[in-house]
């Protein structure tokens, strides 16, 4: 492996496994120079049934409290206060890392070897059901999750990739589709689907279920497939990113809850998300002036409003400074915290 390759490359959706054999994921496409930005999924020597094929036990950590508390034990060289972030992240050095998974090379195995197990068949024939209905080569797909570490279990979901603007939106209108249309194999959640669901992400973002409801139940990128549960993450193509590490610069200002338009959804498919806003009104938290947008490296927060409408939203402010053309504004960032949230105003 080149550590410069996977420096510029590491993307959302990929694995690295780190030299103490902890199995991190990549968060976003823009990292520091010899670093990659990324948290704990995967710890060995857990007794749970999740065994590698290194012969080690794994444990899966999920939310953000639990990877920083076992990051602050456990390897706390790795978190450090990044400035032009302006947080703490976790950031790998390139120099120890000792595997990359790549969900594009991890689903052409499963087409040229084939499945090793149910889920990995389960998977690739989503795949190729969304090939199907979109005409598009196998490229543009990836397989993530416990699929990719292979490390699944029987409650494990099928966890898949899309890479593009053009092709994520084109595989969306075709998930929703098979939604309306009444697909054999891919089924919206049931109501008592969607209250496990909320069962499930409440421990790590609180709202009220019927706020829930009323957003979860219109997306079309996760739900069940062959009766095991899905989940479809949309992530940019290189050449399609406008931004490098240092162009951009975000300062925490304070933590806000606002009532705002969404006037421009484009962003709010892929991972990152974004929410273009207007009418914004500050309810708790500094006065700032504008605050111009939503924005989420968390997948819960993809597809969460649509344009013209309005919605309540609390979580960290951060000053954004373009340091190319000096404009600056304040954006709000969503899921650093239990309390962090996007509904629909009532």
């Amino acid at each position: 492996m080149v550590a410069r390759e996977l420096n510029q490359m590491a993307r959302e959706g990929d694995f690295i496994r780190h030299k103490s054999n902890v199995i991190f994921d990549v968060k976003g496409l823009i990292h520091p120079k010899g670093k990659v930005v990324a948290f704990p999924r995967y710890i060995p020597n857990f007794d749970d049934s999740r065994h590698g094929l290194d012969g080690l036990s794994y444990g899966k950590v999920y939310s953000l409290e639990e990877r920083f508390a076992f990051l602050r034990k456990h390897l706390p060289s790795l978190l450090v206060f990044d400035n032009v972030f302006g947080e703490t992240l976790c950031e790998v050095s390139v120099d120890e890392i000792v595997e990359w998974f790549k969900p594009q090379e991890k689903l052409f195995s499963l087409y040229s070897n084939g499945a090793n197990n149910v889920l990995e068949d389960k998977a690739l024939c989503f795949v190729l059901d969304l090939q199907q209905k979109t005409d598009f080569s196998l490229d543009v797909f990836g397989v993530s999750g416990s699929i990719l570490a292979e490390l699944t279990t029987a409650s494990s979901d099928i966890d898949l990739l899309i890479y593009g603007d053009a092709s994520s939106r084109k595989v969306y209108t075709a998930l929703q589709c098979m939604f309306k249309e009444g697909h054999p194999r891919v089924k919206a959640y049931t109501p008592a689907e969607l209250k496990a669901l909320y069962d499930f992400r409440s421990k790590d973002t609180h709202m009220s279920f019927e706020d829930f409801y009323r957003v979860e139940n219109r997306k079309a990128f996760q739900g069940m497939y062959k009766g095991t549960d899905f989940f479809v993450r949309f992530v940019k193509n290189w050449s399609e990113l406008t931004e490098q590490y240092g162009d951009i610069s975000y300062s925490n200002v304070g933590y806000t809850k606002i009532v705002a338009t969404v006037t421009n959804k484009t962003g709010a498919l892929f991972t990152p998300c974004t929410y273009k806003l207007e009418n914004v009104a500050v309810i708790e938290g500094p006065k700032l002036f504008p605050i111009c947008e939503i924005s989420s490296f968390r997948g819960r927060f993809c597809e969460q409003a649509e344009n013209g409408e309005v919605i309540e939203a609390q979580g960290k402010t951060e000053l954004v400074v373009n340091k190319k053309s000096g404009a600056k504004y304040y954006r709000l960032i969503l899921g650093s915290k239990p309390d962090d949230y996007m509904i629909l105003n009532r």
